[in-house]
């Protein structure tokens, strides 16, 4: 596996609530995650980190996950008890009353991939097939588009586009969408908050995926032209690809 991982804090914001990292377990099986907070004076920033430090640390002592079953068990049982550290977090400290967290966090073995979703943080996968959104933004604009009142390009621009319905950290319990997919020879994987999926259009993101750049100078091109077309919002991003062994591990 090739990874990669960027956050820019954007041309508006002053403060960067967004978190990511890609982490080995005692397998060799790597774990990429995109949290983009939310909440008063800095709460979403204290809410995308103890995710990421909290699954970091479960995952590091990980070890015996082969099958997608076993994967799936692991990200639901540890998100279920991240979402419950930072419900109590929240509950305990008054500065982060009501504070949150998307989460995309996404499993990767020579087999499969196995992704877990809360929020409007996005997966894509980039594969022989083509380019496409492999989750299901948990947002009230998206809730209408699929139950037919909006269209999708009404969608674009509606004034409650950023109200999200389901996130971390908010309520006691939390539904978790979960899928497993087939994780090939040069597919590739990426995940990232809305600061970039709201400003680049998905047939540009496909362009400089498939372009011969390496991962490193795609990242970088990614949130760059999310920063020229302007840059609202923090922009994250991380790239997981299945390349060959024998090209070097990262």
């Amino acid at each position: 596996m090739k990874a990669v991982y960027k956050t820019d804090v954007g041309r508006v914001r002053k403060n960067n609530e967004d978190s990511v990292g890609v982490f080995i377990n005692n397998d060799g099986l790597h774990l990429a995650i995109v949290a983009d907070g939310m909440g008063g004076h800095l709460a979403g920033d204290v809410a995308s980190t103890m995710t990421l430090t909290t699954l970091k640390e479960m995952w590091e002592e990980s070890e015996g996950i082969q099958t997608a079953d076993q994967a799936e068990e692991w990200l639901k049982s540890r998100i279920l008890q991240v979402n419950k550290v930072l419900f109590e977090h929240s509950n305990n400290h008054a500065e982060c009353e009501g504070m949150g967290t998307t989460i995309e966090a996404v499993i990767t073995t020579n087999l499969f991939a196995t992704i877990a979703h809360v929020g409007d943080s996005r997966c894509y996968i980039l594969n022989e097939s083509g380019f496409q959104q492999l989750t299901e933004d948990h947002t009230l604009v998206n809730e209408l588009v699929r139950t037919g009142q909006i269209s999708k390009e009404d969608a674009e621009h509606h004034p409650r586009k950023n109200v999200i319905l389901r996130a971390l950290g908010t309520e006691q319990g939390v539904n978790i969408d979960i899928k497993t997919i087939t994780f090939e020879e040069g597919d590739s994987l990426l995940l990232c908050s809305d600061g970039l999926s709201n400003k680049i259009r998905e047939e540009e993101m496909a362009e400089i995926l498939k372009n011969d750049d390496d991962l490193e100078k795609k990242a970088n091109t990614l949130i760059s032209r999310a920063n020229e077309l302007g840059g609202e919002d923090n922009i994250t991003l991380a790239i997981v690809q299945f390349s060959d062994f024998s090209e070097g591990d990262e």
